[in-house]
């Protein structure tokens, strides 16, 4: 479940951010804000759910 607070990755092949990871920022009926943080820029983008999927964290190193 995509949820506000969750990381997504996008999935669509035909979009300008494809493969791009952010973070939910709201939810509203079929649309999904995402927040993309990259070191100088900030963009908030707006997605179908379709277009999204969530990315599962990975261990960290020890």
């Amino acid at each position: 479940m995509i949820f506000p607070g969750t990381k997504v990755k996008v999935t669509n092949i035909d979009d300008t951010y494809y493969r791009f990871e952010g973070l939910v920022q709201r939810i509203t009926d079929d649309n999904v804000a995402v927040l993309f943080e990259g070191g100088n820029w900030d963009r908030l983008v707006t997605f179908k759910f379709s277009e999204l999927e969530e990315v599962t964290p990975r261990k960290g190193r020890k």
